[in-house]
């Protein structure tokens, strides 16, 4: 009997080894909520088509709750956990509060943005977006290409994503031209949708000298590129603007000279595969050059060699001989701005 007993567990040892997977969660269904549609060709749009990427990738169905404002979101995330999502993406740092409290009354793992104390093993996870390697790039590039010696930086609010690629993009203008002027300005609070807020603070950035803005800023970011494309600069000539996120050359009119590109389908995937492997809620998630989460777009309108030494920064950055911090306080990026050249 005792023999039978050590071959039966033998056995059971071969078969784990051999079917470790069998042993991981299963996970079919994921969901995302985002605040606007997925047509913005920045947050929103990033968000939904990523998700959709890694699901694709891990075979797992994924469920889209749009356009659904900033307001109370705890109906549409029992919805979703009703219709069987086992892991919810709250793509708004707006959605941090009810999404974990939800998560918890429905036993759905739930996913957050710019929350990284957050953190719940197994029931919540934290994706801080850090796209402060590619503003750094952004940085080089307009310091190398304004005509004026001043750039704008405008945001639709101070979020730690807007504050950490702010603080980069004025290193990255500075080690690449030591007397750079730099004209910083926030369309208000929490103005993410507001285009005619943005049109009309771009607008004035560009009246205090600016000729390349660095707008950040979702649905407003539509009233910064028109800004931009009927605001000609100090001396007549034509603004560039720098966007982020998402790609608007298949809108451009001539006036779109880069965007720092975020790529968030590694970092879903990583959560689908973290979810499987029972290791979710257990580290934050992060973006970088390194893995493509995190780019610089290459338009028409950067020549030849100024683009040359923006790449040749990108690989001191990926090599670590240039180190970019992640400065999400904006009291930290209101010092380093009024620090001047220093």
């Amino acid at each position: 009997m005792v023999k039978s007993w050590f071959k039966y567990a033998a056995m059971i040892s071969v078969a784990s080894a051999l079917c470790p997977a069998a042993y991981a969660a299963q996970i079919t269904s994921i969901a995302i909520l985002t605040p606007e549609p997925g047509t913005d060709f920045g947050w929103n749009q990033q968000g939904i088509n990523a998700a959709r990427a890694a699901g694709a990738k891990e075979g797992v169905k994924v469920m889209v709750a749009e356009n659904l404002g900033y307001g109370d979101v705890r109906p549409t995330l029992r919805d979703l956990a009703d219709d069987g999502a086992q892991l919810i993406i709250a793509h708004a740092s707006g959605y941090n509060q009810a999404a974990p409290e939800i998560g918890a009354q429905a036993n759905v793992a739930v996913a957050v943005t710019d929350s990284p104390a957050s953190l719940k093993a197994g029931k919540v996870a934290d994706y801080t977006v850090g796209g402060q390697e590619g503003a750094y790039l952004a940085g080089t590039l307009a310091a190398k290409m304004s005509r004026s010696g001043t750039v704008g930086i405008v945001v639709s609010g101070e979020p730690p994503a807007w504050n950490a690629q702010s603080a980069a993009f004025v290193r990255g203008a500075r080690a690449a031209k030591k007397d750079i002027n730099i004209r910083y300005a926030v369309i208000g609070p929490a103005a993410y949708s507001d285009a005619a807020g943005g049109k009309r603070v771009t607008a004035a950035v560009i009246a205090a000298g600016a000729d390349i803005i660095f707008g950040q800023g979702n649905g407003s970011s539509f009233g910064m590129l028109q800004a931009v494309e009927t605001t000609p600069a100090v001396d007549g000539g034509k603004v560039y603007f720098i966007d982020v996120i998402g790609d608007k050359s298949s809108i451009d009119k001539g006036n779109l000279l880069s965007s720092v590109l975020w790529n968030l389908t590694p970092v879903y995937t990583h959560m689908i595969e973290d979810f499987k492997q029972d290791k979710f809620g257990s580290h934050n998630y992060k973006t970088s050059l390194a893995d493509g989460s995190i780019s610089l777009l290459k338009t028409a309108h950067i020549p030849d060699d100024v683009w040359n030494s923006v790449d040749a920064v990108r690989a001191q950055i990926v090599s670590g001989k240039i180190t970019v911090p992640a400065d999400y306080d904006a009291t930290a990026l209101h010092t380093l701005l009024a620090a001047g050249g220093k």
